[in-house]
């Protein structure tokens, strides 16, 4: 099987923004065509990374009308929902059209339009991710990270303090991101005295709603070399499922899906964690971030609040994670998200991060639907 390259990206500013979703979905595609050069009409596949247009906007037909928007016709179109990990989900899709052979073009562009919503009207939609009878019973993403957060600290003793970091971290890694939300750093204590939403969470232990929107431009490595020499590919890729009821799951602090989807994704490219430069990871919640870090391996449960609080995980750390200011800073439009995270990887494995730019030429992304409930792992790789 011939190896799947990424020859152009794009991301749009997150934040507040005045334009609806076919605006933001169109700003993206045109602007990835445009850095991959190639033309709308060479596009076999055209895939819409979206959690709820329906939801937020009414609209649907979203892909149909993108290739319209585009003069993509008659390119093939689809819309991939996975909840929160849509965007990731996305990318897995882009990948197999171009690994299978049935596409030598693939453009995916995620996005959402979120803030127009109230907060509790978002918040209402986003719920929908969790199982009817949680659902039922009022129980929401913000309440079982604050439950998570809560075991973690009390098991692996580790200090309120950790997680705050994990914010402050982010929030500075933001301020070199140009389509960050949030470009301005925060210090501890403003983290550690903002209003509680989920004991023990706060404030700043949570993403904001935001809208934006990202794409990526898929093709065979051997068609990649006729546009650019200076490409990402995709050296492993893996998806996985947990439980929906996350109460079900034996040990809340192991997120099932982020072990095996990275389990897969190493296989494939035979690689080990000790081998990853530079990571994003999917913290909606800062106690993810932890999770994640040490679902994917690269430290050992329970471990992960160590390595923030000595500086391995910082932008000059040995580890860095999060460099685009993860979903903290940068902002969680929902189906742009994992777009986004692979946006900023391979901007990193490329060496076209600017002043966010750390030594990396193999790196990471994981995006997570709902609470762990279903996971994308990608490892890209310079070429």
């Amino acid at each position: 099987m011939e190896r799947v390259a990424i020859i152009g990206a794009s991301m749009t500013k997150f934040g507040q923004r005045d334009a609806w979703i076919r605006e933001l979905l169109a700003q993206a595609g045109q602007e990835c065509l445009e850095d991959a050069g190639v033309s709308p009409d060479a596009l076999d596949h055209l895939y819409v990374s979206n959690m709820a247009s329906g939801e937020f906007e009414g609209q649907t037909g979203v892909p149909n009308a993108l290739a319209h928007d585009l003069a993509a016709m008659p390119a093939y179109t689809a819309r991939i929902d996975q909840t929160s990990s849509s965007g990731g989900a996305g990318v897995y899709h882009a990948w197999q059209s171009i690994a299978s052979g049935a596409s030598e073009m693939t453009m995916l562009v995620g996005g959402e339009k979120m803030t127009h919503k109230t907060t509790a009207e978002a918040t209402d939609v986003i719920a929908s991710i969790t199982h009817p009878a949680e659902y039922k019973h009022g129980v929401t993403l913000p309440s079982f990270a604050g439950l998570t957060a809560r075991l973690y600290l009390d098991t692996y003793d580790a200090p309120r303090e950790s997680l705050a970091k994990v914010a402050v971290k982010n929030h500075k890694n933001g301020v070199d991101n140009p389509h960050a939300q949030f470009q301005k750093e925060v210090d501890l204590d403003t983290v550690m005295e903002s209003p509680i939403v989920a004991d023990p969470l706060r404030l700043y232990d949570f993403c904001p709603i935001t809208d934006g929107s990202a794409a990526l431009m898929f093709c065979p490595e051997s068609v990649a070399r006729e546009y650019t020499d200076n490409y990402a590919v995709i050296s492993g890729i893996g998806g996985a499922t947990d439980t929906h009821v996350v109460h079900e799951r034996s040990d809340p602090t192991t997120m099932g899906g982020v072990v095996k989807s990275s389990e897969i994704a190493y296989e494939m490219a035979d690689l080990g964690p000790d081998d990853i430069e530079v990571a994003e990871l999917h913290d909606m919640f800062t106690i993810l971030e932890f999770l994640q870090a040490e679902g994917v391996g690269f430290f050992d449960e329970g471990e992960a609040w160590k390595a923030v609080e000595e500086g391995v995980t910082e932008r000059d750390g040995e580890l860095p994670i999060n460099t685009s200011g993860g979903l903290k800073s940068k902002g969680h439009p929902l189906g742009a998200s994992g777009v986004a995270q692979v946006y900023e990887v391979y901007k990193q494995v490329l060496g076209e991060a600017g002043p966010r730019q750390v030594d990396a030429n193999v790196g990471l992304a994981t995006n997570v639907g709902g609470f762990g409930n279903c996971v994308s792992t990608t490892i890209l790789e310079g070429n």
